[in-house]
C-alpha cells in the first residue's frame, strides 16, 4: 500500500486511451484528490502502443514515479510494456475473451483480473463502451465510489444525448459489479479516500490558453502541430467571448505573419508551433524585433530534429530560441516550470512583449503540453491579472514624439531603448516601418551613424528589462546545501519530488523559468561543492550557458529517449552523479 495510487491504462492508439484517461482523472479531482498525468502516444491515428497514466493522492503530486498499482491492459503489448513497474500487489485488468488473452498469465507475484469487458460492453448498449467497463472495475479494485464517475460521464458524454450518458453510467456499474461478485477475495485492493476539496484539471497548453484570453491576448493564428495543436483549440470558441479571433492559417509562416499585422494594429497578438514551425517562423521573428512589435511566439518543444518523434518529450529548440535567426535579435525567452507557470509566465510574456515592443519566446514542452494536474481553483485568479501595455502613446502624448514637422517618430532614440508606440488610428501618428534598417522615423538608411545607433537602441531595452525586472530563479531543498542542482522548464516537479527520495542527502535545486535574459548563478555555482545540470536533451544546451556565464565546469544529467523524467529514476542517477 502506498500514499498515492499510480494507475493507467494501455492499448493501441484509436482505441480511446486518451478520452477514458480523461474521464477517470476528471472523477478523481472531482473526488477532491490531487492528480497528475502523463501520456505515451503514438505519432499515428490508429495502431501502434499508447498509454494514459494517473497518478493520484490526497496530497499534492507533481511527477511520474517508477511503480504502476492498477492497470488497464487492452492487449498484451500494454503489459510488456509496463512490466518493468508492475510490483507485488500490481492489479491487472484484461478481457479473457480477446484472443491475444487466451492464454494469458498475470507476471509472478502481480493480481490479474479477467473481466469480460466486451460482452459487458454489449449488455450495455455497445461494444465501444468496454473501456468504461474497465474503469467500473477499477473503481471495485480501489474501493472508489463509482458515483465518483457520472459527474466525468455526463461532461464527456452529454452532447450525445442523455441515453448516451445513462449507457455508460450502465457500463461502469456492470464492470463494478462483476469485479465485487467474482473477486470479493481478492488480496490485492486500494482504498482511493476522497475530500470535500474542490480542483481544477488542466494541462500546460490550457494554461497558456487561459493565460492568454485572462492577459488581454485577442488574436490567435497558427498551423496544427504536435504538441501546440491544444492552446488553439482551447482559445477557439473561448476568445470570441471576448472579442478575439482564432485563424487557422496555411502554414507557420502565414501563421506568424498574421499574428505580426494583428499587433501592429494594436491587438495583443499570439501565436503557437512546435519546432519545425519555429524553424519556419525565424525570418518573420527577425523583422518583429526590427520593427519593434510585441508578439508572443509559444513554441512547445517536441523530439527532433526534422520531424523527429512528435509525440515524446525533449528540451531540444534551447539553442534555437536563444540565438536563432540571422543578424543579431535581440529577444526575451520566458520558460514554465509547470501547468500552472504556463497561465502566469504567459500572462508575463504579453506584458514583456509590450513593456519592450520585443518578440518573446514562450516555451513549454511536450511533458507540460500534455500533463493534466490538479491545482486549488484561486491559483488562476483572473482580478490578481495585471496588464502593462507599455509606452503606449495616444493622441494627448503624441506631441512629444514628433519631429518638427509633426511626423511621429515610432524608432525614437530613447536612454532606455524604448520608443513610443502608436496603433492606426492614433491622431498625428501615422508612420511607417519596415525590415530594412530605419531611422527614428521608420524610413529606410544605410546611415552608418544611424545604423549604430538603432542597433545600440534595440539591445539597450534588454538591459532595461534585466534592470526593471525580477528575472530570478526558484529555489527548493535545503538552501545551505553544497551540493547543488540546476534545471529549467518542466523538470522542476520532478526534482522536487525527487528530493523526497534523497533523504540522506541535502540538495539545494534551482529551478530557472527565465532562458534570456537570465540570473547571474555566478555566485551559487561558486559556492557549491557539486554543481548538476539537469536537462531533456542529449548535449546538455543549458548546461552550456550555466558554464558560459559562470566559468564553472558542471556535471550533467541529460535524458533524451521522448521520456519523461521520473522522480526515483532521477533521484538514483542525481545520487549517483554527485557521489561520483
Amino acid at each position: 500500500m502506498h500514499d498515492d495510487l499510480n494507475w493507467a491504462i494501455g492499448g493501441e492508439a484509436g482505441d480511446g486511451i486518451a478520452s477514458t484517461g480523461k474521464i477517470f482523472a476528471q472523477a478523481l479531482s472531482r473526488a477532491g484528490r490531487h492528480v497528475f498525468t502523463s501520456k505515451d502516444f503514438a505519432s499515428r491515428i490508429r495502431g501502434g502502443y499508447t498509454a494514459y497514466k494517473v497518478r493520484t493522492s490526497v496530497d499534492e503530486v507533481q511527477s511520474v514515479v517508477d511503480r504502476l498499482d492498477v492497470l488497464i491492459a487492452l492487449t498484451e503489448r500494454t503489459v510488456d510494456e509496463n512490466i518493468d513497474e508492475l510490483h507485488d500487489g500490481s492489479v491487472i485488468i484484461f478481457d479473457g475473451d480477446r484472443t491475444e488473452f487466451s492464454d494469458f498469465e498475470a507476471p509472478e507475484e502481480t493480481v490479474g483480473l479477467d473481466v469480460p469487458l466486451k460482452s459487458l460492453a454489449e449488455d450495455a448498449g455497445g461494444a465501444i463502451m468496454r473501456n468504461i467497463v474497465a474503469l467500473g472495475a477499477v473503481c471495485a479494485v480501489t474501493d472508489f465510489p463509482i458515483e465518483n464517475l457520472d459527474e466525468s460521464l455526463e461532461k464527456r458524454f452529454g452532447s450525445k444525448g442523455e441515453s448516451i450518458v445513462e449507457n455508460n453510467k450502465e457500463a461502469a456499474r456492470l464492470g463494478f459489479e462483476y469485479v465485487e461478485d467474482e473477486y470479493a477475495d481478492a488480496e490485492a485492493t486500494y482504498e482511493l479516500e476522497t475530500t470535500d476539496n474542490d480542483y481544477v484539471l488542466l494541462n500546460g497548453d490550457e494554461a497558456i490558453g487561459m493565460g492568454a484570453i485572462a492577459a488581454g491576448c485577442r488574436f490567435y493564428a497558427g498551423y496544427p502541430i504536435t504538441p501546440a495543436t491544444d492552446v488553439m483549440e482551447y482559445l477557439t470558441g473561448r476568445i470570441e467571448q471576448f472579442g478575439g479571433h482564432v485563424v487557422q492559417a496555411e502554414d507557420e509562416l502565414s501563421a506568424i505573419n498574421m499574428a505580426l499585422g494583428a499587433a501592429r494594429a494594436g491587438a495583443r497578438a499570439m501565436t503557437a508551433t512546435s519546432g519545425p514551425g519555429i524553424d519556419l517562423m525565424s525570418e518573420t521573428f527577425g523583422l518583429v524585433a526590427t520593427s519593434e512589435t510585441p508578439l508572443v511566439i509559444t513554441n512547445v518543444m517536441r523530439s527532433g530534429p526534422s520531424t523527429g518523434m512528435p509525440t515524446k518529450q525533449e528540451q531540444g529548440d534551447l539553442n534555437m530560441m536563444l540565438y536563432g535567426g540571422h543578424g543579431e535579435v535581440p529577444r526575451f525567452v520566458v520558460a514554465p516550470t509547470s501547468v500552472a507557470e504556463c497561465f502566469h509566465k504567459t500572462v508575463e510574456a504579453f506584458n514583456l512583449a509590450e513593456k519592450y515592443q520585443l518578440p518573446v519566446y514562450l516555451t513549454a514542452d511536450l511533458s507540460l503540453a500534455v500533463t493534466e494536474r490538479t491545482y486549488e481553483p484561486d491559483e488562476f485568479d483572473m482580478d490578481e491579472v495585471e496588464i502593462d501595455r507599455g509606452k503606449l502613446v495616444d493622441e494627448d502624448d503624441i506631441s512629444a514624439w514628433q519631429n518638427e514637422k509633426d511626423q511621429f517618430k515610432p524608432h525614437a532614440v530613447t536612454a532606455d531603448g524604448i520608443s513610443p508606440r502608436a496603433v492606426p488610428g492614433t491622431s498625428g501618428g501615422v508612420h511607417m516601418s519596415t525590415g530594412l534598417e530605419h531611422d527614428e522615423l521608420g524610413r529606410r538608411t544605410e546611415d552608418t551613424d544611424v545604423r549604430v545607433e538603432q542597433v545600440d537602441k534595440r539591445n539597450r531595452k534588454v538591459d532595461t528589462a534585466e534592470e526593471r525586472e525580477d528575472f530570478d530563479y526558484r529555489e527548493f531543498g535545503d538552501a545551505d546545501a553544497d551540493k547543488l542542482v540546476i534545471s529549467w522548464g518542466s523538470n522542476e516537479g520532478t526534482i522536487v519530488e525527487a528530493l523526497d527520495y534523497l533523504d540522506d542527502l541535502d540538495v539545494r535545486v534551482l529551478s530557472v523559468p527565465y532562458i534570456f535574459p537570465r540570473p547571474d548563478l555566478s555566485a551559487d555555482v561558486q559556492a557549491a561543492e557539486d554543481v548538476v545540470v539537469v536537462e531533456a536533451n542529449a548535449t546538455g544546451q543549458f548546461a552550456d550557458v550555466v558554464e558560459h556565464d559562470t566559468l564553472e565546469r558542471v556535471d550533467r544529467i541529460n535524458k533524451y529517449d521522448g521520456v519523461d523524467f521520473k522522480a526515483d529514476e532521477l533521484a538514483s542517477e542525481i545520487k549517483q552523479t554527485l557521489e561520483a
